[in-house]
């Protein structure tokens, strides 16, 4: 048992971390938990996916990102529930964590408008371990492809579908377009990779919504430069082993479909009791706080917070920002000194890449895309990775794959119960 002030923080994505690290130097007990041991960057899940980077380009251990932090502790474990009377955060073996302070830092899964039936068919990208299914899911296709004669089958195997034509679906379109065209064009004999089609699957009238119309227009026409077939004004009313169904009965053949259409918070609303919006985030007070429990912050993608009238976006900086911001309103606490009263997210601006020399970025006061803003893209992305030893992993082999068209990562591994061959 201790006597000092008891905070803990569920989940260890940006804003639990950031909150983590922003604690330190405090007379406190900090606990930091989370279901799985690493820190991941979620913005360059993709180039796993698609054999750009390996997972751990992308992800690092949470105790040594904590480790000289002396008032703090990781533990594994997942939690199934909060006792906010006896202020205990309750952990799927039987063990509770008192606190004082509770931060609640889970993040977002993807979401199949209930449909999770589909979610076989169809993975999302949201964890390492997607990030590998997608990548043996593509890679499989294609050597099965080489394997088979009938010209039907061997079409439908080079077809690959994603649903949803936010940043992660045009990254994960750009990004396959290029491996199957470029990267793998001399790598088989009986399939030509250049035939493979991509297909980009969204309901809306255009790409990359959160976007200014001008530059979502660039984007469109860049991924028609790559070759991949944007399906606007396209709803998906079937996903199975065969493809996809759409709302004006039409299908797409394809072995692989790949999900990115839409995200929800994880279960902290349940666990609190409290109201949630549809996506099932916590609606939380100006200061991030839950109502009526001051003691309990909600931060990143669990939590709603509205600004201006506009919801604050589920990015990393905002995420980053508000772990800062709760850091600071405990700290004033435990000095028994007022803490500011709202959360205000600066917004830096927003990014998406298309592939090689393509990016958009929205600064607001100024919009850029083509060569330029693809540099200005990477270098971003290196600065918010973890570490000097990651950003020179990265860096080096971003480079050295532009130089050569080379995915170093094209490794078959794990295995699937949803393997094309098993279809």
């Amino acid at each position: 048992m201790t006597s000092l002030p008891r905070i803990v923080i569920v989940g260890a994505g940006f804003g639990g971390l950031t909150a983590a690290r922003a604690l330190d130097g405090l007379a406190i007990d900090l606990t930091v938990v989370d279901r799985r041991n690493f820190h991941l960057f979620q913005p360059l899940l993709y180039q796993v996916a698609t054999a750009g980077l390996n997972p751990s380009d992308v992800a690092w251990p949470v105790r040594g990102i904590l480790s000289r932090q002396k008032n703090a502790r990781v533990l594994l474990g997942e939690v199934v529930g909060i006792d906010t009377d006896a202020r205990e955060v309750r952990l799927d073996d039987g063990r509770s964590l008192p606190y004082d302070w509770l931060i609640l830092a889970t993040g977002a899964t993807h979401t199949y408008f209930g449909n999770d039936h589909w979610a076989r068919h169809a993975p999302g990208l949201k964890r390492v371990d997607d990030a590998t299914l997608i990548r043996r899911r593509l890679l499989l296709a294609l050597e099965h492809a080489e394997n088979t004669d009938d010209p039907i089958a061997r079409r439908k195997l080079m077809t690959f579908a994603i649903v949803g034509a936010g940043p992660t679906g045009v990254e994960l379109a750009g990004a396959i377009a290029e491996l199957s065209k470029k990267v793998l064009a001399h790598d088989f004999r009986a399939i030509d990779t250049r035939e493979v089609r991509v297909v980009l699957v969204e309901g809306a009238d255009r790409v990359l919504l959160s976007f200014p119309p001008e530059l979502s227009a660039f984007a469109l026409a860049e991924l028609q430069k790559k070759g991949v077939d944007v399906m606007l004004n396209t709803k998906v009313t079937g996903c199975d082993a065969d493809g996809l169904r759409f709302g004006d009965g039409s299908a797409l053949d394809c072995a692989t479909v790949l999900w990115a259409a839409g995200v929800a918070a994880s279960p902290a609303a349940r666990w609190l009791g409290v109201a949630a919006d549809r996506a099932g985030r916590v609606q939380v007070a100006p200061n991030l706080t839950v109502p009526g429990q001051p003691n309990i912050f909600v931060i990143g993608d669990t939590a709603a917070v509205v600004q201006d009238g506009k919801p604050v976006p589920g990015v990393a900086p905002a995420a980053k920002q508000q772990g800062h911001f709760v850091a600071k309103a405990i700290r004033a606490a435990l000095a028994g000194k007022p803490a500011a009263q709202a959360f205000r997210y600066r917004d830096f601006g927003n990014l998406a890449t298309i592939g090689r020399h393509s990016a958009v970025i929205d600064f607001g006061f100024v919009r850029m895309k083509g060569l330029v803003a693809w540099w200005l893209w990477g270098i971003a992305h290196v600065y918010f990775l973890i570490g000097a030893r990651n950003r020179m992993l990265v860096a080096t082999q971003w480079f050295f794959n532009y130089l050569s068209y080379s995915r170093a990562a094209r490794l078959i591994v794990g295995s699937d119960a949803a393997d094309p061959e098993s279809r």
